[in-house]
C-alpha cells in the first residue's frame, strides 16, 4: 500500500501515537489552528452512544481477567481522554462491534472532512483516501513516562500505561488488520515530540500546508 499524496486536498488529519506522546493536546491546537473539528474525546463518545454503553462496567471489567479479545477492545478506551467510554451492557461492545463502530464514525466523519481524528485505528480505515493526511507522533520513554506522570500523579502507575499501552494497541493492529504498529507506510510524517507541543504543532501544520499546496500545482 502507497500513500496518495498528490492531486487532492487534504481534508482529514490523523494523528497516532505512541502512549504519553502528548497527542491529545497537540491535535487539540491543531484543531484550533486549522478551525476544524476534533475527534478525540468526541470520537469516543460518539462510538459509546451508539453502543449505548456506560463506563461502569468498563470499570468492573478492567479487575477481572478479560479475554485476549476484550482486552485488546479495552485499547481504544485507555488514555487520558479515551477513560470517559460509557458502558451500560458489557456483552454490547466486544472487539469485534468496537472495530466496526470505530469505522462507521471514523469514515462518516472522513466523508464530512475538516477534521482532525486521534488514534482508534483511523489511519488504516482511512488508508485509501486520498484527502487524508496521517502523522504519528513519538518521544523518547522518559519524555513520554514524564507527560503521564503529570497527569496520574502516581509512578508506578505511570511506568506502567508507558509499557502496556502501546504494546496492547501493537497487538489490536496486528490482530485485525495484519499489520505493524506503527507502519511507515501508513504515514505522511513521524514526528518526534520531545522538541515540545508548539513545535510539534508548527510542523503539523506546515506539512499540511504543504501537501495542499502540492494538490493545487498538481491542477494548475
Amino acid at each position: 500500500m502507497h500513500l496518495k499524496t498528490r492531486g487532492a486536498m487534504k481534508r482529514v488529519l490523523v494523528i497516532e501515537r505512541e502512549y504519553g506522546a502528548g497527542a491529545s493536546e497537540i491535535a487539540e491546537k491543531v484543531a484550533q489552528q486549522l478551525g476544524w473539528k476534533l475527534l478525540d474525546h468526541a470520537l469516543t463518545e460518539e462510538i459509546a452512544r451508539i453502543a449505548k454503553v456506560h463506563p461502569e462496567v468498563c470499570k468492573r471489567r478492567e479487575e477481572r481477567k478479560d479475554s485476549t479479545l476484550y482486552r485488546l477492545a479495552k485499547v481504544f478506551w485507555r488514555g487520558s481522554s479515551e477513560r470517559s467510554a460509557r458502558f451500560e451492557d458489557e456483552d454490547l461492545l466486544d472487539a469485534d462491534r468496537l472495530v466496526c463502530l470505530s469505522q462507521q464514525v471514523i469514515e462518516q466523519s472522513a466523508a464530512v472532512g475538516q477534521c482532525v481524528i486521534v488514534g482508534r485505528a483511523a489511519a488504516w480505515f482511512l488508508r485509501n483516501r486520498a484527502d487524508t493526511f496521517c502523522v504519528f507522533l513519538y518521544a523518547p520513554r522518559d519524555v513520554r513516562f514524564h507527560r503521564v506522570l503529570q497527569v496520574v500523579k502516581d509512578k508506578a502507575k505511570a511506568i506502567d500505561l508507558v509499557d502496556t499501552v502501546d504494546r496492547e494497541r501493537r497487538e489490536f493492529i496486528r490482530h485485525y488488520f495484519d499489520a505493524e504498529w506503527p507502519g511507515r507506510q501508513f504515514y505522511h510524517a513521524m514526528l518526534n515530540t520531545a522538541v515540545g507541543i508548539d513545535a510539534t504543532v508548527d510542523n503539523i501544520l506546515n506539512l499540511l500546508g504543504a501537501a495542499n499546496r502540492r494538490g493545487e500545482d498538481s491542477k494548475s
